[in-house]
């Protein structure tokens, strides 16, 4: 096991990692922007060097700046957490360069699964089942157009780099393609430095599940059970939950089976997401893999009982994951994931950046805050907007949702808006309620997008 981790991240995530670390002896280094400098993951880390000012350009994006950090402070390896770097095949590099372990998948893993066109051609050569889509890359609206019209609209555009629903749109009408294909270019340009597209057919009315995998260096590649993650808004996740309600153990087998088939095509170390589509035919479909730990990975670890943050840091020091043994996973109750944004729902989710003056957490049996907040904190606008995230645990659904309702009425959080009230119309929702939600849900249940 590492002696010494840098933690290239901020927040929830990075307080995370360091938590998981201490239990496992390890020491750690944070880095931070002068915008973080009194933030609690700075505090609690057993050291702390600072990597530039407040915009993420010129701090947490900037390689050279945290590997120098890592070099000086003596350590041996790096977690990069998710967002920023986490996905950078060329930090993953750049550490290696250094004599620092990336914790995380080999560069070329990224490189092949972060290009969303090349995954679609991988997956489909190992037999996982893949939605209709463009030969690679698409580059020109002309092209786009001959490929919508053979597998007939609606089509959807898709970033060929990145994530988190950018350079991505639905085209419905042939006559919104050029507008639409133009806007996914420019919006992938600005988010990833790269505007390459690929078309898909688009599932209409899809859920949206993913599942968790390992693998380590010792043979042993795991399925942790799926994640549901259907409620969101522009493609961006709002709730999860695990296991889905849609799954009945044969098809949760053979999406386990499929996921770990895709790890070993492409020889995938640590832990990674393979997110699916399934229709409502009950067919699963490949929609893109994430080469890192996700946002919603605490729904997994309540209904698996595996911390797969410390299972990260085993398989990256070169010791064999610990939870092998307990595969195949069957889910242990149902877990719940609310994300508590500093965002204005009642306003199209307006970012609310400000300072907290109050931040009273729920408390009780099957409750867990994560979080890096207190009263004073402030929320910048230069970082994404995530104050905490609430998950619940309870022997069943019913249970989960109960304790959902208490946690959110006793989560007090004033001094800005957060997406709190949205949750609680979630959960009053009968169609959440039946475990029927579908990633049209806000529109289905609320009327809007």
């Amino acid at each position: 096991m590492f002696k010494k981790i840098l933690v290239a991240n901020r927040g929830e995530v990075a307080l995370r990692i360091m938590r998981a670390a201490r239990e496992l002896g390890v020491k750690t280094v944070a880095v931070y922007s002068t915008a973080d400098k009194d933030t609690l993951p700075v505090k609690y880390a057993d050291e702390a060097v600072c990597i530039g000012p407040a915009p993420a350009g010129k701090s947490y994006l900037v390689m050279s700046n945290i590997i120098a950090a890592a070099v000086t402070t003596g350590c041996e390896a790096v977690h990069p957490g998710y967002g920023f770097l986490a996905e950078n095949a060329d930090f993953a590099r750049a550490c290696a360069e250094n004599d620092l372990v990336f914790i995380g998948p080999a560069p070329e893993c990224i490189e092949r699964m972060g290009n969303k066109a090349v995954a679609r051609e991988t997956m489909a050569a190992c037999g996982v089942p893949t939605v209709p889509g463009s030969d690679g890359v698409v580059e020109t609206v002309e092209d786009a157009r001959a490929f919508a019209e053979a597998v007939e609209y609606p089509v959807l555009i898709k970033a060929s780099a990145g994530g988190g629903g950018k350079g991505m749109r639905e085209v419905h009408r042939p006559e919104d393609l050029e507008g639409a294909f133009t806007a996914a270019k420019a919006e992938a340009a600005a988010a990833f430095g790269n505007d390459d597209v690929y078309l898909e057919k688009l599932v209409l009315r899809p859920r949206h599940i993913e599942i968790q995998v390992l693998a380590d260096d010792f043979g042993n590649h795991v399925a942790l059970c799926e994640r549901d993650c259907s409620i969101q808004r522009r493609h961006q996740k709002l709730l999860e939950e695990a296991p889905s309600p849609a799954l009945d153990d044969e098809l949760r087998a053979a999406m386990g089976e499929a996921a770990v088939k895709a790890v070993e095509a492409v020889d995938y170390r640590n832990a990674g997401t393979i997110e699916f589509l399934l229709d409502e035919s009950g067919k699963f479909y490949f929609m893109e893999m994430n080469t890192r730990v996700q946002v919603e990975h605490p729904v997994t670890e309540q209904i698996t009982g595996t911390d797969i943050i410390k299972e990260q840091l085993r398989i990256a020091s070169g010791e064999p994951m610990s939870c092998a043994d307990c595969a195949p996973f069957s889910p242990n109750g149902h877990a719940i994931e609310f994300r508590i944004n500093a965002e204005d729902p009642e306003n199209g989710f307006r970012p609310c950046p400000g300072t907290i003056t109050r931040f009273d957490v729920p408390g009780g049996p099957g409750i867990r805050v994560e979080s890096y907040i207190n009263a004073g904190s402030v929320i910048s606008p230069f970082y994404d907007s995530m104050v905490a995230k609430l998950i619940v645990w309870g022997q069943d659904r019913e249970e989960a949702l109960a304790r959902g309702r208490r946690a959110l009425e006793e989560f007090k959080i004033e001094g800005i808006a957060t997406t709190i009230p949205f949750h609680k119309r979630v959960l009053d929702a009968e169609i959440f309620q039946k475990g029927e939600a579908r990633t049209d849900f806000l529109d289905v249940a609320f009327g809007e997008e």
